[in-house]
């Protein structure tokens, strides 16, 4: 090695490669995009994040990781060579010469140190700007058309899709990063240090057999077989994985709901049954982790296997050539140097293989994640129009997930001030006709016309999200930036008006503390709250789903009352079965419930 005319061989050496990887890798690239799976599934996930027309500032930061890799592989060869100068120093006792490979060393170490440091910075950053990216794009999707919702409907629902958001999203970006330039690191450091061994390598012999330059072969040889041998052995790691990361989610999804269903399992007593569940699913994760340990080992155990007996392969080849003066010290420490590193470069896909597994279990499960949304989006339901003023119905038929008739060619009309209240037999289909006017419910076909961004939805047990007990009362309008006192009744604060109104009054102090109120509240208290966040939003239409079912019939009257007076043209449709709601609806729809999808409408007269 001229160490005077390094950093000029350097120099073109990089751009050699920089040049011939971004050719090749483009080929490379494109071809498993086209003709594999999994390449068409990361095309699927990426390809939008990479293309100059949306922000070319990816690509070069990509390009500009690939020149530090390529620079890593450079100073591994000028270290190669350093090995040499120093050791063939020692062996000729020439001081001068051996601090002057010291002085070279700081400088390597110093540039490989800066290298190293920038590198790790850039690929943090890159993995972060790419997370959020994806990130963003996958739970728009997952929100976007209620497909978090409608999903529930595929014949194969998508399991634990916030893991696959949260976690399977961040294994995704960083294993593409990481196995990507690792295998260009060993392509080109393979192709790097074959030169490097090919020079030093002399004749090998193998009975009456000579093979010039013979270790070349034989380390290729070697690594090649010992990589069939470790992807047939760990193999099965890839689906064993998969399975890790599903079972894991479900045991941490029961123990989610443990929580969540507390007060309920413990009225219960279903302690023994919940604990059998968590047990079971807890079992399934133990057996599949033994599964993996047992993989693992005998992977593990090959891998190790032939990593030693690579150490002292190139001695053995080359201390014939040594004794008898044929090459240096030098030579043969850098022959060994080499060695080595050709056999890491050339194992990386034997060594990475276990990573590799756990990349396509994760790039399965993004893509079975982004196949579930797909499906949902394109799921059939009514056709919904926009319109203003009332609520009308025309055709509209709604079947069972197992193609059960509940709904005939139902037709009606619904308008401000002319509530109308939905009865029938417990599964006549009285929920599922609301949930179709929402248009969530796939199995129906008809017309629908409502107010499309101004309906409001009053569940049987209201949702209340985490946060303050203002931000429920408002939900799901966000909070408004000041209060408004002159629009409220008394100059009186909206949300604490409201309060008093559904006879709340005593949180009228606790509006802006932070707590779970689904569990503070009673289900009475939460009905009651719902019925502020409507009077609060005053939307043009109404659909409440047994929404007074836990409170008494005082309070009930008290609530539908309160709606009359303070929105009287609100479009308002119920579904109960007490008879005192009545006298609070002018229409009356029955729902037969006799498989038949028979109903009748009653007006008032």
């Amino acid at each position: 090695m001229n160490w005077n005319t390094a950093l000029a061989d350097s120099g073109l050496w990089i751009a050699q490669a920089y040049g011939i990887t971004l050719a090749l890798g483009s080929v490379i690239v494109w071809l498993l995009a086209r003709f594999t799976v999994w390449g068409r599934q990361f095309w699927q996930l990426s390809a939008e994040y990479f293309s100059p027309r949306r922000n070319a500032r990816p690509l070069a930061v990509l390009a500009f990781i690939l020149f530090l890799t390529l620079c890593a592989v450079r100073l591994q060869v000028l270290f190669s060579d350093w090995y040499n100068t120093m050791y063939t120093a020692l062996q000729k006792l020439d001081e001068h010469g051996f601090w002057m490979a010291m002085a070279l060393f700081a400088i390597l170490a110093s540039i490989h140190i800066l290298r190293s440091l920038l590198d790790f910075y850039l690929q943090q950053a890159f993995t972060i700007h790419w997370r959020i990216w994806l990130n963003e794009k996958q739970l728009t999707r997952w929100i976007d058309k209620q497909s978090y919702y409608r999903t529930q409907y595929l014949d194969t629902p998508v399991d634990n899709p916030d893991q696959r958001i949260q976690q399977d999203i961040t294994d995704f970006v960083q294993g593409s990063l990481t196995l990507s330039m690792g295998v260009v690191n060993a392509l080109v450091s393979t192709f790097a240090f074959t030169l490097i061994l090919w020079t030093l390598s002399g004749t090998v012999s193998i009975g009456s057999l000579e093979i010039p330059r013979g270790m070349v072969f034989l380390v290729f040889i070697y690594v090649i077989v010992a990589t069939a041998f470790a992807i047939w052995i760990g193999r099965p790691l890839i689906l064993l994985n998969f399975l890790n990361e599903r079972y894991n989610a479900d045991y941490r999804y029961s123990l989610v709901r443990l929580r969540e269903y507390s007060e309920s399992i413990a009225f219960y007593a279903g302690e023994k049954v919940e604990g059998a569940l968590l047990r079971n699913r807890f079992a399934q994760v133990i057996a599949n982790a033994w599964a993996i340990v047992y993989r693992s080992l005998k992977f593990l155990g090959f891998n190790f296997s032939i990593t030693q007996t690579a150490v002292i392969f190139p001695f053995i080849i080359q201390a014939p050539r040594f004794f008898t003066k044929q090459i240096s010290l030098g030579d043969l420490m850098q022959t060994a140097q080499a060695f080595g590193q050709l056999q890491d470069n050339l194992s990386f896909f034997r060594n990475a293989y276990d990573q590799f597994a756990t990349y396509r279990a994760t790039l399965n499960r993004l893509s079975g994640f982004v196949q579930a949304v797909d499906q949902a989006k394109h799921l059939p339901g009514p056709d919904i129009h926009g319109q203003h003023g009332k609520l009308a119905i025309s055709d509209l038929t709604v079947k069972t997930p197992t193609s059960d008739l509940l709904l005939a060619k139902l037709t009606l009309e619904t308008l401000p001030g002319a509530p109308l209240l939905i009865r029938g037999p417990s599964g006549s289909g009285k929920t599922t006709l609301l949930r179709a006017i929402a248009g969530l419910w796939p199995h129906c076909e008809g017309r629908i016309f409502r107010p499309e961004h101004d309906t409001i939805f009053l569940a049987q047990k209201p949702y209340l999200p985490l946060g303050t007990l203002r931000s429920a009362l408002y939900y799901p309008k966000p909070l408004p930036d000041k209060p408004s006192v002159e629009t409220s009744p008394g100059h009186e604060e909206p949300a604490r008006a409201v309060l008093n109104l559904v006879q709340l009054g005593h949180l009228a102090d606790r509006l802006d503390d932070t707590a779970d109120w689904s569990r503070i509240l009673s289900l009475g208290e939460q009905q009651r709250l719902a019925f502020g966040r409507l009077l609060l939003s005053r939307p043009e239409a109404a659909l409440l789903d047994e929404a007074t079912s836990a409170m008494d019939e005082g309070l009930e009257d008290a609530m539908y009352r309160l709606v009359a007076l303070h929105l009287p043209d609100l479009i308002l449709i119920s579904v109960g079965h007490r008879s005192t709601l009545f006298k609070h609806h002018a229409d009356q729809l029955i729902l037969k419930g006799d498989g038949t999808g028979q109903w009748e409408y009653v007006k008032a007269a």
